[in-house]
């Protein structure tokens, strides 16, 4: 099975609480099929100082983007920025390519 959704792809929250937000993906976490994106799931933790050898960590009340499952998330396809299912084909030169299932054009 190929990778569906890649580092830097846009795509579209499709459940939960930030359903129908659009991000790009800045992390993808491939053992716990978690995905973080900018701007959804935005969480807030208590960070109290620490000094660890090398430099001190900001403290105080830091917002960070959360990881969420990859099944709540779409890709947005960018010939026709719709969410889409993502398919495979091969390409001329031989090599794997993901496909837009309502565009059938290449995605990579």
């Amino acid at each position: 099975m190929g990778i569906r959704i890649k580092r830097g792809d846009a795509v579209e929250v499709i459940t939960g609480e930030d359903r129908g937000v659009r991000g790009k993906v800045l992390r993808i976490i491939p053992k716990k099929e978690r995905v973080v994106v900018s701007g959804v799931n935005v969480v807030k933790k208590h960070q109290r100082p620490v000094r660890a050898g090398r430099g001190e960590v900001q403290a105080g009340i830091i917002e960070f983007e959360a990881p969420i499952h990859l099944s709540n998330v779409m890709l947005v396809c960018p010939h026709c920025n719709a969410r889409t299912r993502v398919g495979f084909s091969v390409g001329e030169d031989g090599r794997k390519v993901r496909v837009c299932k309502k565009c059938e054009r290449a995605i990579d």
